[in-house]
């Protein structure tokens, strides 16, 4: 499913337009976005959550010459499923 997929899905369920539905969504990405931002977590009950994980610093390789190359540290957004979710798939 892709984004013009969930906002046919949104419109259809929630009877109302595409272009309300597009809107809708957008403005859901953007809230959890600038909430991960300010480094808050997004709790949606029975859905999951999303937060901000930390990536520590470390060293790879570069896959074409061998050489070792550092990789900085990074905070990285991450999504824990919630217990209706995880039920609803087994």
């Amino acid at each position: 499913m892709n984004k013009n997929d969930l906002i046919d899905a949104i419109a259809q369920h929630a009877d109302i337009s595409k272009a309300a539905a597009g809107r809708a969504l957008d403005a859901t990405v953007e809230s959890i976005r600038t909430s991960l931002t300010k480094g808050d977590m997004v709790t949606l009950v029975g859905f999951g959550s999303f937060y901000v994980g930390k990536r520590t610093a470390r060293t790879g390789r570069n896959p074409r010459t061998g050489g070792e190359i550092r990789i900085d540290a990074a905070k990285v957004p991450k999504f824990r499923a919630g217990k209706a979710l995880k039920d609803a798939l087994n």
